[in-house]
């Protein structure tokens, strides 16, 4: 075999933008750094020849490349032949075959470098770690929080006790840092990100791990807060009729009614439903869960089912099948998500469940139980707190089809190879197998390349 140059025109820098990756491990990649590259071999001779492979020229949608045949013989580009001086389309994850069979020639996978990879020219913000601080505790904030209108922001931990203690007074909830009135509360996902490069650049801004822990203990806004004012606010414009503005007044059912011995007064804390809009009182002793596990958003639908309240015009609430236990929920379908989107995957799933005389269901019922058990490694598993899910967790409908493309992904691997269709036992393993981008843009490629199989090429978790 025959070792790979490139030479290039119309440089674009020293950026690599893309690689020809090769399958045999004892030869180094090629890498492409200008816009048009020609890429040859040497050929052992007195007079140090070099032939020429192939011309790559990269498209303008900075992913894709032009490629061109510009040796004797035809080459192999993803199974189609490409004869002397003809061009075909490269995408990453393209298989090329440096001549005409695939026996005895170099074989390389086109990879196009990730921006990130390719700009190394990079925004820098500097930031005083005092702007950084939690009012309260004085420390760099932990799991960060934010009010409105004020917009100051503080540790999780910290505020949900201020929150509780104002609760505790009925009075209303006043920011710690301004003492403007506090009607909303929310956790920032931007400042976390930013608070996580704080204590990198930083380590002696680290507070204790049991500090953390009692920070984290404390901590309980999980979803947006809508809070009350703790007193009815003066009215600007003339009073409206009774029915009117007692559903203005109440946002909620139980704001104007009792329920199972719990009625909302002015300073209760009320959550907002993700699926319908509605408000619930944010009830930390309820004994139906308010919030999804897996991704923390709130839910009305069980809290008010538990109770028996009916949804109206006036008080929207979604249906209790919203958020319900794992255990007690049915799968009609492979959820769309399952196997990365790869639709030819899925189908492979669906025979195989047949070709064992089972269901979709039945497959699902004995995963969740094998989950329950601690038999399935969770490392992958695309939900929040995946270590404290168990079939008796409350998980909305999202989550749900998470959790079943997951358990999908694990009975493939697990399953026999007598149960697969033939023509899937002939496919071989893409290289960067459930991670491969490419499934997602390229047909062919989704289809005769195995992806329910962990990466080999790069460096992924298991």
């Amino acid at each position: 075999m025959e070792r790979g140059e490139s030479s290039g025109s119309n440089p674009a820098g020293d950026d690599i933008w893309a690689k020809l990756v090769p399958l045999d491990s004892g030869y180094s990649d090629i890498e492409l750094r200008s816009n048009e590259v020609t890429i040859c071999s040497e050929i052992k001779s007195s007079l140090s020849e070099k032939q020429e492979w192939c011309k790559i020229i990269r498209e303008k949608d900075q992913c894709s490349a032009l490629m061109q045949n510009k040796s004797s013989t035809s080459i192999i580009v993803d199974g189609t032949v490409v004869h002397e001086d003809d061009s075909t389309i490269i995408r990453c994850g393209s298989e090329i075959i440096l001549g005409p069979e695939a026996d005895g020639f170099m074989r390389y996978m086109f990879k196009v470098m990730p921006a990130e990879e390719i700009c190394k020219k990079q925004l820098k913000i500097t930031l005083d770690p005092e702007h950084a601080k939690c009012s309260i505790c004085l420390n760099v904030w932990h799991d960060v929080v934010t009010v409105a209108p004020c917009l100051h922001n503080f540790c999780n931990g910290c505020f949900s006790e201020w929150l509780k203690r104002c609760q505790e007074k009925h009075s209303s909830v006043l920011c710690p840092q301004c003492r403007a009135v506090v009607q909303f509360v929310g956790r920032n996902h931007f400042l976390h990100s930013i608070e996580e490069d704080i204590l990198q650049s930083d380590s002696s801004l680290r507070r204790p791990s049991g500090e953390i822990a009692v920070l984290d203990s404390c901590s309980s806004i999980k979803s947006p807060l809508v809070l009350g004012s703790g007193r009815k606010l003066r009215r600007k414009r003339p009073r409206a009729p009774p029915d009117e503005e007692n559903d203005r007044d109440f946002p909620c059912p139980q704001c104007g009614t009792e329920y199972a011995g719990f009625k909302c007064n002015g300073s209760t804390v009320h959550l907002q439903c993700q699926s319908c809009g509605g408000m619930m009182p944010s009830r930390s002793n309820a004994t139906v869960p308010q919030h999804c596990l897996g991704c923390d958003r709130a839910f009305c639908g069980a809290y008010w089912h538990a109770l028996g309240v009916a949804g109206s015009d006036v008080y929207p609430l979604c249906s209790h099948d919203t958020l319900k236990p794992i255990a007690d929920r049915s799968v009609p379908r492979i959820p769309i998500l399952a196997h990365e989107k790869n639709r030819h995957e899925q189908d492979i799933t669906e025979k195989c469940i047949r070709q064992m005389g089972s269901s979709l269901q039945d497959v699902i019922s004995e995963w969740i139980r094998k989950m329950g058990n601690r038999e399935v490694d969770r490392t992958r598993l695309p939900l929040n707190h995946p270590d404290m899910i168990t079939p008796q967790t409350h998980v909305c409908n999202d989550c749900y089809d998470k959790l079943v493309s997951f358990l999908l992904y694990w009975f493939r691997i697990t399953l026999p190879k007598h149960f697969l269709p033939p023509e899937s036992l002939e496919r071989q393993d893409c290289w960067y197998g459930y991670a491969c981008r490419t499934q997602h843009h390229n047909e062919e490629h989704a289809r005769k390349r195995n992806h329910v199989c962990r990466p080999t090429r790069a460096n992924h978790m298991p």
